[in-house]
């Protein structure tokens, strides 16, 4: 993962005006592809309620059923509808993943800019960080679906301690380039407080970087909720997921393959939309391509 930094004085502000919107989606594609995805993703399954059918009612009797015009996407081995509960899938998805990343974020920004700023604990710290990247995430939720049931409540709480450490290391190297900045000195010997300076001054510096690390992140906790409820120690069966559906229908593939592919499909393009999106952001606020442009 390549290090981005940028100071808070090349944020493209003037350039995220909607008068300049046609521009940026010449300029930089991925972020208009990316994000459009996503937001056609997230109105998708907000709107589920509306248009699809539930995606818990079995009928034995349309056990593998072929798509057709009442089932868009067929039956699954149960009797239940593939594009309900793909539907209903993409909102476990999405609750996981931006949940997931919002905690990291939050709580890799209070641990990177105390590390980074204060030279005393930032040995401490680090060393903790470094003891929780060891942890992998899977052993991690296996380990406290064990003990405590599976939920959704689990698994974001297992991928979030697994992902705050690199997170938090990513905040402190960029707390340690603005901290020597001449108008962090200034603002600090004109008698301004320290919580001041850090949320005026320092914080706003890491933005740009969280950005693109929250996508990062949000595409990591989709496909780390897939490969656990895959596993079995994700959500609850009874809770529509595209790593349950696909991991329920696995053995009916070969006579009913639209009940593996759906879900698939559709995770595979979340992932990408949300990386794209990412990857439209470090070009956004990369300073370096700003320069060559």
């Amino acid at each position: 993962m390549s290090l981005l930094v940028v100071s808070v004085d090349t944020l493209p502000i003037g350039r995220l005006r909607f008068s300049n919107l046609p521009r940026l989606a010449r300029r930089h594609p991925l972020v208009f592809i990316g994000g459009g995805l996503l937001i056609v993703l997230i109105i998708l399954a907000l709107a589920a309620p509306l248009y699809a059918g539930d995606p818990l009612n079995m009928d034995p009797f349309m056990r593998l059923h072929s798509p057709s015009a009442t089932m868009w996407l067929g039956t699954d081995n149960l009797g239940r509808d593939v594009f309900a509960r793909t539907i209903f899938g993409a909102r476990t998805s999405l609750i996981v993943g931006l949940i997931s990343a919002a905690s990291a974020l939050t709580s890799a920004v209070f641990i990177g800019v105390i590390a980074g700023y204060s030279r005393t604990i930032d040995g401490v710290l680090m060393r903790v960080m470094d003891g929780l990247m060891a942890i992998p995430t899977i052993l991690l939720a296996m380990a406290l679906v064990s003990l405590t049931g599976a939920g959704i409540g689990i698994l974001i709480f297992a991928i979030t301690i697994t992902h705050t450490p690199s997170t938090a290391r990513l905040v402190r190297s960029v707390v340690l380039s603005v901290r020597e900045r001449p108008y962090v000195e200034a603002a600090l010997c004109g008698g301004a407080r320290l919580p001041k300076v850090l949320w005026r001054h320092i914080l706003p510096s890491t933005i740009p970087t969280l950005m693109v690390q929250g996508a990062n992140l949000c595409a990591g906790a989709i496909l780390t909720e897939a490969g656990l409820s895959f596993l079995g120690a994700g959500v609850p069966p009874d809770i529509p997921s595209w790593g349950n559906m696909i991991s329920s229908s696995r053995l009916y593939l070969a006579i009913a393959p639209w009940s593996v592919f759906a879900p698939g499909i559709c995770l595979a393009v979340t992932a990408l939309a949300v990386n794209l999106l990412g990857d439209g952001l470090r070009d956004l606020f990369d300073p370096r391509a700003k320069r060559r442009r």
